[in-house]
């Protein structure tokens, strides 16, 4: 890394087992993401739904972790969480140190997307600002953002995307709506 860095900043990626939070660190990621990929057990599927996830046959048990750098000065620590109720006190901790998350949602299952709940009220709870991004599928049927806004209940000034995860370019756009909301915040003097 950069000698110039004088910024780090951690960034929580949230969302339901599948939605593609491991794909999206992956993507974004300037570096060999480190993850924790496991594959898939019976026990495992008895308890994780596999609905719209035929060919899922690993998944996250402790964390995905990658860096992007925005500028010169400033890089972000990327960690995507397990999805999982079962891994939510993982997810939890890796709250630790962050200053913002990312909510990837998927509307593909509604059981999925009303997972996103969770997530949402765990960045609610610990004062964090969030960008909500939904991570859309072709062949699937796609929301309105107002739509997408009225059932999540997300207030007006949360930031709600439309991406990605297995394109670059799209998948930024999360980040940069997530970077733009930071910098609203007078709190967060990233560039200063």
């Amino acid at each position: 890394m950069s000698e110039q860095v004088t910024h780090s900043v951690k960034i929580v990626i949230f969302g339901a087992f599948g939605v593609g939070k491991t794909t999206y660190v992956e993507t974004v990621s300037e570096i060999e993401v480190l993850n924790t990929e496991e594959k898939m057990t019976q026990a495992g599927e008895r308890i994780d739904s596999l609905a719209d996830l035929e060919h899922k046959y690993t998944t996250t048990v402790a964390m995905d972790f990658g860096r992007l750098t925005i500028t010169p000065e400033i890089v972000l620590y990327l960690f995507g969480a397990p999805g999982q109720p079962r891994f939510h006190d993982t997810a939890r901790a890796l709250l630790s140190g962050a200053i913002a998350g990312l909510v990837l949602v998927d509307t593909r299952n509604p059981d999925r997307a009303e997972e996103s709940f969770r997530w949402l009220n765990l960045l609610d709870t610990a004062g964090l600002p969030y960008v909500v991004a939904v991570n859309s599928f072709e062949g699937y049927r796609q929301y309105s953002p107002e739509q997408i806004r009225d059932s999540l209940a997300l207030a007006p000034d949360i930031p709600l995307v439309f991406l990605d995860a297995r394109r670059l370019a799209s998948a930024k756009s999360g980040l940069i709506a997530l970077v733009e909301h930071l910098l609203s915040y007078p709190v967060l003097e990233l560039t200063r």
